[in-house]
């Protein structure tokens, strides 16, 4: 078959999934997921000014040419504040960006560029899966997953039982998230009965950094080992 008629094919019977609204960008976090991913929120004086901000744990605190002095170190959330953190791009970079707020006050305590500090914090809670998927971050995480030679995609009858569940569960974390679009192609199985696929889907980028979802997401990556 040649490569136009394979992609024709592909095209029209690769099977996609999609949960409809934009990607989440923010989302609110407790003051453990913070310290799940490395940091502690402190209070002190950054140039000078007393305010919040957040130290690296086990780092020297620097930041080009500031100057900071830690005062109190949290170990529980201060009172009436709350943590939200959301991706921005800037320059096709994802960056990590935490607020401490308290009603309309908002204090930004984290901008960092998001990609290291997710890796880390995926490794830290060993979801492999995960990090072998991981392949670009947006606002839109991009996950993918591929073995053996691509063919002819079947149809979802015919799809074995692991993928339908993996499509079931996928369906309820994508509730949790708001957004998500699933692009599953099954080729069958080789002659030595491996299965056959490419699979990518697509999560808001923030929802990584929780640690239920991301060894939900993980376990379900799983799947197609």
């Amino acid at each position: 078959m040649k490569v136009d008629q394979l992609r024709e094919f592909q095209v029209n019977n690769t099977l996609v999934f999609e949960t409809l609204g934009k990607p989440e960008k923010e989302r609110e976090f407790s003051l453990s997921s913070l310290k799940r991913w490395g940091f502690d929120l402190v209070f002190g004086k950054k140039d000078g000014q007393q305010t919040f901000f957040t130290t690296q744990k086990d780092k020297d605190q620097t930041g080009e040419g500031s100057t900071f002095e830690i005062q109190e170190l949290f170990e529980s959330m201060p009172k009436n504040k709350k943590v939200f953190a959301r991706i921005e791009m800037n320059q096709g970079k994802a960056y990590l960006v935490a607020d401490l707020r308290e009603k309309k006050d908002n204090i930004e305590i984290l901008r960092i560029p998001a990609g290291s500090i997710l890796l880390a914090f995926l490794k830290k809670h060993k979801c492999w899966n995960v990090i072998e998927a991981l392949r670009s971050l947006g606002t839109a995480a991009e996950l993918r997953k591929q073995r053996g030679q691509e063919g002819r995609p079947v149809s979802y009858n015919k799809l074995p039982a692991f993928c339908k569940k993996f499509l079931k569960d996928a369906k309820k974390i994508e509730k949790d998230t708001g957004f998500g679009r699933i692009s599953l192609a099954f080729f069958g199985k080789n002659k030595d009965g491996d299965p056959r696929f490419l699979l990518t889907w697509f999560l808001p980028t923030i929802s990584l950094f929780e640690i239920d979802l991301a060894e939900k997401i993980d376990k379900e990556l799983e799947l197609f080992d």
